[in-house]
């Protein structure tokens, strides 16, 4: 994140005595990006967090390809993923390439016995159905429906859900996430025009400093294994940091949509970038008001990124027969646009409910096993006339 955040106790000076109460010290951390040229944040620990007791094993979590060089556009039907009680096991990977995992959850249980760490990839968690609140080593965060939580790798966490049906559209990156540089001045502050300010980002606002030894798991994420460890300490032991490196949250409903004449292309709605790809977040707003335009978007080829749109809420006034939940996947350069119809019924509307999230990747996108069985396969033919 470019704008610096505190929490806890920390000392006046890094790299310097820090005591605890009975004059022992507590233990200092970089957690850093980038080696030392990214963002980082300085923790202060109870006790080391170097102590691991065991490495009891792991298992493959990377997705199975269905299609490796996928030319066919896609709807998956995105509530079809069967819920299941664990957090990691009920997430699928529906479409993944070298940069980024594109996946589905719709997890019944908070995670109880154990903690998880993705060492490979930031996460960016969008909250479609559920709500519950976001515990990690650095901080915790309360979340909602229409909630963007943006966890940094290497971030140790759990997640308390308060309901038993939640639907979770996951991106993991492996590039980190930031707010686009369009937005922001050569400080890091964002500037006037952009469709949301720091006011809006929600920073952690509670630590749980645990100063306990024993046996705890964490299932931490590595070139797509996931592995079993034991720590002899709590990960959740940290009396204080501060720096630019930490989870956040940010609502949908807070972004402010940009508006014009005509109708304005895609980039005005982005919300997150890597160098890899974005994210933008289309939400309820006016539409275009000269007296001629057409609030349909016009046809497009992405002759140089694949386009995922994940239905959220609302009319889609751009497509038929799309429900809530709904993904419709675009490949580099095939011309897509709205269906039959679409442009005329919407000459003459005055604004949109709608409520989605786009994913543009700069690689092509491989179909996975889990996809194929949510998908429409006569998707591609929907532009048809007849």
């Amino acid at each position: 994140m470019p704008f610096y955040h505190k929490l806890g106790k920390i000392p006046p000076k890094r790299h310097t005595v820090f005591k605890k109460p009975d004059g022992s010290l507590y233990y200092e951390q970089l957690f850093g990006t980038i080696g030392f040229d990214g963002m980082s944040s300085n923790m202060y620990h109870e006790q080391r967090p170097t102590q691991v007791k065991e490495v009891k094993g792991s298992y493959d979590a990377r997705p199975k390809i269905a299609k490796e060089n996928n030319i066919k556009s896609y709807r998956l039907r995105g509530f079809q993923i069967v819920p299941e009680p664990d957090y990691l096991q009920s997430r699928k990977v529906v479409l993944t390439n070298a940069d980024v995992d594109i996946a589905l959850a719709a997890p019944q249980q908070s995670t109880s016995d154990y903690f998880y760490k993705n060492s490979d990839s930031d996460e960016l968690l969008f909250v479609h159905k559920g709500s519950g609140k976001l515990r990690t080593h650095l901080g915790n965060l309360d979340f909602k429906y229409g909630d963007y939580l943006v966890i940094p790798r290497g971030t140790i966490y759990k997640i308390d859900f308060d309901e038993e049906v939640n639907r979770l559209f996951i991106v993991e990156s492996r590039r980190p996430i930031y707010t686009p540089k369009k937005y922001r001045n050569h400080f890091g502050q964002l500037q006037e025009h952009s469709p949301f300010s720091e006011r809006d980002i929600r920073q952690p606002y509670e630590l749980e400093t645990n100063n306990e030894s024993g046996e705890f798991l964490i299932k931490i994420k590595k070139k797509g294994e996931i592995f079993d460890m034991v720590y002899a300490s709590h990960p959740f032991d940290v009396v204080g940091y501060d720096g630019y490196n930490y989870p956040y949250a940010f609502s949908i409903h807070d972004f402010e949509p940009i508006t014009g004449r005509i109708h304005q292309p895609p980039p005005v709605h982005q919300n997150f970038e890597t160098d890899a790809f974005v994210v933008c977040s289309f939400c309820p707003r006016l539409y275009d008001y000269h007296p001629d335009s057409i609030p349909a978007p016009y046809n497009h080829s992405n002759i140089d990124s694949d386009e995922v749109l994940y239905y959220v809420d609302g009319d889609f006034m751009s497509r038929n027969d799309i429900e809530a939940g709904h993904i419709s996947l675009h490949p580099a350069g095939i011309p897509h646009g709205p269906h039959p119809g679409a442009v005329e019924r919407s000459i003459g509307q005055t604004k949109t409910e709608e409520l989605a999230v786009m994913v543009d990747t700069f690689r092509p996108l491989m179909v996975t096993e889990e996809a194929m069985k949510i998908a429409d396969e006569t998707y591609h033919k929907s532009w048809l006339e007849h």
